[in-house]
């Protein structure tokens, strides 16, 4: 099934939205039974909203849980799980194959979810027990460049994670420039992310950008092939000799445009280090904002850069995933067509 949605809906922490199959309904007031609505003053005449159960013999969560619950549906008990509502001897869980052991407390609260710490510059928009899908911010670092103290997308997480299990980790499958936006995807472990890796190529179906350039772009679309070195400065140039770097290649897609900027929807075929960023400059119109490959403009106050779509089989369900963000409101204006007389 296809999975389409849009990271800006995600919770800022951690909660997932709402998608279909295997993803989680939209946290909301439900009535009796899990179902939207309900009569004025049902919620008073309900029995009490946490519910207690002993665990008397070893069991994952999710299992647990849905033997437990007869009165609720597998995706309603998952959408408790993502929204922190499901706790182990009073500690949320979210995790679905959480151990369970003899003895141990489970409460559910079907009103309130626990209050998870709240994440700076990205948002999960999807999770489950292999992966976790964000919406990064412009000016939060992917991973760390040495500090010990700096704030990443992958510190955040790997403290999310570790909400459950302190042996939990995140690992990362593919990275975004600082000041890039958008969606990416890491893996809940080593193994599955070279299993990603490896197999990039086939496992991504789609991988867009949206980047807003300077000047008038005026070829509709085309495509852009060079090979990519690295100078000692960690700059990236494009070379035109064949086997002379990384074989890089560049398709766009003019979306509108005025005199002084053009918006441009871009799709990798291949991924690189700075790929979009060098074959922009190459083609005379750098990304704004991108002063390293010489652009002159800083309009958006940002690299005008942005992940909007990442599509991709899940490496255990086999499902196609599609993971779709807005474009930046800023970039759709200053890339707007003079209003004609």
């Amino acid at each position: 099934m296809n999975t389409r949605r849009n990271p800006k809906e995600g919770s800022k922490r951690g909660v997932r939205p709402g998608v279909k199959a295997k993803a989680q309904p939209r946290p909301g007031t439900r009535g009796p039974h899990g179902k939207p609505g309900g009569k004025p003053g049902a919620a008073a005449k309900a029995a009490s909203p946490v519910k207690s159960y002993t665990v008397a013999e070893p069991a994952e969560l999710l299992a647990f849980l849905l033997k437990t619950i007869t009165s609720r549906g597998r995706n309603s008990i998952k959408s408790m799980l993502s929204r922190g509502q499901v706790s182990v001897n009073g500690k949320a869980v979210t995790k679905h194959n959480f151990q369970l052991h003899p003895g141990q407390t489970v409460t559910i609260d079907l009103e309130k979810p626990v209050q998870m710490k709240e994440m700076t510059g990205l948002a999960i928009v999807y999770e489950d027990d292999d992966l976790i899908v964000i919406q990064k911010e412009a000016g939060l670092l992917s991973i760390a460049t040495g500090e010990d103290n700096e704030l990443t997308a992958y510190r955040q997480l790997m403290e999310h994670v570790r909400q459950s299990n302190p042996h939990n980790r995140v690992f990362v499958v593919h990275r975004l420039d600082r000041d890039t936006s958008g969606v990416m995807m890491f893996a809940k472990s080593e193994q599955l992310q070279q299993k990603l890796q490896n197999t990039w190529k086939e496992t991504v179906k789609e991988r867009s950008y949206v980047a807003l350039v300077e000047g008038v772009v005026k070829k509709p679309e085309g495509t852009i092939s060079s090979w990519l070195k690295e100078t000692s400065t960690l700059k990236m140039y494009s070379s035109p000799h064949e086997g002379d770097g990384l074989h890089a290649v560049t398709h766009y897609k003019l979306i509108q445009g005025n005199r002084h900027f053009s918006l441009l929807e871009v799709h990798l075929e291949t991924g690189r280090k700075n790929q979009i960023r060098v074959h922009m400059s190459d083609i005379g119109h750098p990304i704004v904002g991108d002063k390293k490959y010489g652009a002159e403009t800083k309009a958006v106050g940002r690299l005008g850069l942005h992940a909007r779509l990442l599509s991709f089989v899940h490496p255990s369900s086999g499902e196609l995933l599609t993971f779709e963000s807005a474009i930046p409101k800023t970039f759709l204006k200053y890339s707007a067509p003079a209003p004609s007389n």
